[in-house]
């Protein structure tokens, strides 16, 4: 055999040893996550602890962000199916239009973890990983309720929502009302910034449209200058006896602290109390300086725990737990929701800090 020979034989085997070699090193990602933003501290919270538990746990996982784009969601869910995800965790941007990408993952053999929001009107959703929101939503309104002078009559309410595009903000406004409702309709409440609401205030179940047109006038888009520009836009068309002391339904920490900000410059408002939820490091500080009144603490490490764990379940063959279903519009999706805390001033450091949720030095004042 000719050295020449030799020498391209050589070559050849080389090349099959190093594209064997190389494809056994390929690694593949067993979990893929998608959130929708990195501009809002929850989703940080998120990523972080979803990273910390997969890799305890010994799986591979990948975080991307959709920042507010449904098109940027599905590239994503396309990037994560390309890397080999045998799970999919996704928080949709919007419920209805993340259908096509969960619709993407399933036919790629994906399971898809719908959380948090659930994606609507598809079939291609196996399970939904949640806090119950419609008692996030019914704790706002059983706390304002508890903060109104026992008889008293005309109290002033302002009604705040998420974005209509979020089928949460829905089931939480639904939450909400089963308790403000009876309070506005016997007159305890007055709603100062929706004739929407006031004209259905005699409606204890609202439908879907229903809902829709008073979160029209409601909503903050999950934004917080558009949660500030509203509140102060709501101040301004009223007079002074709108404010004086107000009860302020918010949807969650962020655009509670704008919210309250608008409310608290305004000189004829003397006092107000504020809901939140999501425990935010900004917010426990307002809750301790007393500029926000209360937030429903959704533990983030549980949700977390039970994404995982419906995940891994999946990745072994076998099923997540169910306990309750949620209507997509198309179907039943299994659901095991993940209990919530309320924290208010009297019990902050108990369920905050004593729990280990948030360290003590991040706060002053305690």
């Amino acid at each position: 055999m000719s050295f020449k020979k030799v020498l391209i034989i050589f070559a050849l085997i080389m090349f099959i040893f190093g594209f064997v070699f190389t494809s056994c090193q390929k690694k593949t990602t067993a979990v893929g996550i998608v959130l929708p933003t990195k501009d809002e501290p929850r989703w940080i919270q998120d990523q972080t602890r979803f990273l910390d538990a997969l890799k305890s746990a010994g799986f591979s996982a990948k975080v991307l962000f959709s920042q507010g784009d449904s098109a940027k969601e599905k590239a994503n869910v396309e990037a994560l199916i390309a890397e080999g995800i045998k799970v999919l965790i996704i928080c949709p941007q919007d419920g209805t239009a993340a259908a096509a990408a969960a619709e993407l993952a399933h036919k790629a053999g994906v399971k898809v973890i719908s959380y948090d929001r659930l994606i609507r009107d598809t079939d291609a959703v196996d399970y939904y990983v949640t806090f119950d929101s419609f008692q996030v939503g019914a704790a706002w309104g059983e706390y304002l309720v508890s903060q109104v002078p026992a008889g008293s009559k005309g109290n002033n309410l302002y009604l705040y929502a998420g974005a209509a595009s979020d089928n949460n903000s829905f089931i939480l406004f639904e939450g909400a009302w089963s308790v403000l409702q009876p309070k506005i309709a016997d007159g305890t409440f007055i709603v100062r910034n929706s004739d929407k609401a006031v004209a259905l205030k005699n409606k204890p179940n609202l439908t879907r449209d229903e809902m829709s047109q008073i979160i029209g006038q409601v909503t903050t888009n999950w934004n917080f200058n558009d949660a500030k520009s509203k509140a102060e836009a709501n101040l301004t068309a009223v007079d002074a006896k709108a404010k004086g002391t107000v009860y302020i339904c918010a949807p969650n920490d962020g655009t509670a602290r704008a919210i309250a900000d608008a409310f608290a410059a305004d000189k004829d408002v003397k006092k107000y109390y504020i809901t939140g939820q999501d425990a935010e490091i900004a917010s426990i500080q307002y809750i301790i300086d007393g500029k926000q009144s209360m937030t429903v603490l959704k533990d983030v490490r549980l949700l977390v725990k039970d994404a995982i764990d419906a995940a891994i379940a999946y990745l072994k063959g076998s099923q997540p737990p169910v306990t309750k279903t949620y209507n997509n519009g198309v179907k039943d999706v299994p659901a095991k929701p993940t209990p919530i805390t309320i924290v208010t001033k009297e019990n902050v450091k108990k369920e905050i800090i004593d729990s280990g949720y948030w360290p003590a030095d991040k706060f002053t004042g305690l």
